[in-house]
């Protein structure tokens, strides 16, 4: 029974190449809003995603977006991430949350 469930568990990991999100890193703050990155490891690289808050009217509003880009290196993505995040506060502002 010993060597059936070594086996199993060699050969189980996941092989449906589901999308995993990497740990949630530090957050930075930009004109009000806090930018949380959460890089997604895809295969080898990862995709830009991230949470956008920011309290209005003494609520927290989020928004979290995904985007199409991939990069080979985490720390790439966080710095891009971050960067694609303030570009849309700067275009969208509170808005963002509508």
């Amino acid at each position: 029974m010993g060597l059936l469930s070594s086996l199993t568990s060699l050969f189980s990991g996941n092989n449906n190449n589901t999308p995993e999100a990497a740990p949630v890193e530090e957050s930075t703050e930009y004109k009000g809003f806090t930018i949380t990155p959460a890089p997604i490891s895809e295969g080898g690289q990862y995709r830009l995603s991230a949470a956008i808050t920011k309290q209005l009217d003494n609520q927290l509003q989020t928004h979290t977006f995904i985007r199409s880009d991939v990069v080979a290196s985490r720390d790439d993505c966080i710095e891009m991430t971050i960067r694609k995040a303030k570009i849309a506060i700067d275009q969208m502002g509170d808005s963002i949350f509508s």
